[in-house]
């Protein structure tokens, strides 16, 4: 085990002042332009999750913790206090596996913290403005700490170890914190963070996943226990060989690094996938001619589950499945991964076909960069070889709005129709002055009626 050097603490609210005192005003374009960007696709990641298993664990806690207010929840009728708000949709935010991710931290930053934004967001009625500026300020906290987590503990932690941080970052910012308050909610958020191991959860999938529910919930009860008194000293970002971070921000925006998934699973499967679509698709050929698909990647993606999946969480931490789902369906989204589409023999079949092979160029690339590159063999024994392939939708594409609108029609296809597509999309990009509880009271007049139906 690893001796930890003893802490040191430099607090003068660096972080903190960031965090409060940014304003929409002060924020570069291309910056609010990523932010409109990102509140798209983590309410896509919302509004998925809504009509999954996962959150339905999240309401029945909610309600079973009885905490109950008057802050409405994406898909439901029933309002919560801003825990139980916390709590229910942090089990939905990322339960399909499809919100933003940053390579660097090997994890999801947004999911991580937009259920305790939002919620908050909510209960203190502000505008769409200033919802999307926290979302910039949580970013960019929690970005910071991640990366201090994974320097300091030195092993692979995954998205929950820091979503508390974020979490208490943006909702602590909505709900009028001094900076000593919020300085002592990061610090409390911090240490309770759940230290969990990525590849555990990788190698044995589960709802555990990313540790996102139980992340977001040590942050709530970490803005909840500073207004109750509790004290915390101190948190990563205020020792002395991580003061760099907390120097940049303002001025570097991590935001900006984001990457963004268009399939519903681990990122490491979808430079696979996309090697596989294309590679069929230019050379017209038949996923029923196919005798076997050999992908050399880097060893943490060959780790990823590979059996075939008994329920939703088996199938997005697999890189086996997804893989087969694109090479017969040509897509994987929400209707490859739900629970009813699981079942699909030619997808089955298909997945006794393929093969996975640490490629050690490859993986000396990993994590700036996740590549593969597959070879197809058909059954006549014609072969063909793919270029490397690196996921779509990196920080180096500069996704923009029309990127996620197009990912977030492609994907909801199957539960909205177009006109009910159109009119989210239209309340996301609308007037900044509305407030934010006004935007999920209308979606959710569409997403109840949808939900209850998938349901």
């Amino acid at each position: 085990m690893k001796k930890i050097d003893p802490v040191v603490f430099d607090i003068d609210y660096k972080v903190e002042d960031f965090i409060l005192n940014t304003r929409w005003e002060d924020i570069p374009k291309a910056v609010q332009d990523r932010a409109l960007a990102c509140s798209v696709d983590l309410m896509h990641a919302l509004i998925l999750g809504s009509c999954g298993k996962q959150y339905e664990c999240g309401l029945r806690l909610a309600r079973g913790m009885g905490a109950y207010g008057n802050i409405p929840v994406i898909g439901t009728k029933d309002t919560f206090n801003f825990w139980g708000a916390t709590a229910a949709m942090c089990h939905a935010s990322n339960s399909f596996d499809i919100d933003d991710g940053h390579n660097m931290i090997k994890g999801h930053p947004g999911t991580s913290f937009v259920a305790g934004v939002l919620a908050a967001a909510c209960e203190r009625n502000v505008t769409y403005r200033e919802y999307l500026t926290t979302l910039v300020v949580s970013y960019e906290t929690t970005i910071r700490c991640a990366l201090a987590l994974h320097d300091y503990y030195e092993y692979f932690h995954s998205t929950g170890a820091y979503g508390g941080y974020g979490t208490a970052a943006g909702a602590g910012r909505l709900m009028g914190l001094s900076r000593e308050q919020l300085n002592n909610a990061l610090s409390i958020a911090e240490f309770h963070g759940p230290l969990v191991t990525s590849m555990r959860s990788v190698e044995y999938p589960s709802m555990n996943k990313d540790g996102v529910p139980f992340g977001a919930m040590v942050g709530a009860l970490a803005l909840l226990d500073t207004l109750a008194g509790s004290t915390g000293v101190g948190n990563l970002l205020e020792m002395p060989k991580y003061r760099y971070l907390a120097d940049s921000l303002g001025k570097d925006y991590e935001i900006l690094n984001l990457y963004f998934k268009p399939y519903t699973c681990c990122r490491w499967a979808h430079p696979a996938i996309a090697a596989c679509v294309d590679t069929i698709r230019s050379n017209s050929i038949d996923c029923k001619n196919i005798e076997k698909v050999t992908v050399h990647t880097f060893d943490a993606a060959t780790k990823l589950y590979k059996k075939a999946p008994r329920n939703t969480d088996e199938a997005q931490y697999n890189i086996a499945y997804p893989v087969a789902a694109a090479i017969v369906k040509g897509d994987c989204g929400f209707a490859q991964v739900c629970e009813d589409g699981l079942r699909d023999p030619d997808v089955l079949d298909m997945l006794s076909k393929l093969e996975f092979v640490k490629d050690p160029e490859i993986e000396a690339l990993f994590p700036a960069q996740r590549l593969c590159r597959i070879e197809i063999e058909l059954k006549n024994g014609t072969k063909f070889l793919s270029d490397r392939y690196r996921p779509d939708g990196e920080a180096c594409d500069n996704v923009d709005m029309e990127w996620v609108e197009r990912k977030f029609r492609r994907i909801t296809a199957c539960m909205l129709t177009e006109e009910q597509q159109t009119e989210i999309l239209t309340l996301l990009q609308g007037d900044l002055d509305t407030p934010v509880y006004d935007i999920v009271q209308k979606i959710n007049r569409i997403m109840i009626p949808v939900r209850n139906k998938i349901l």
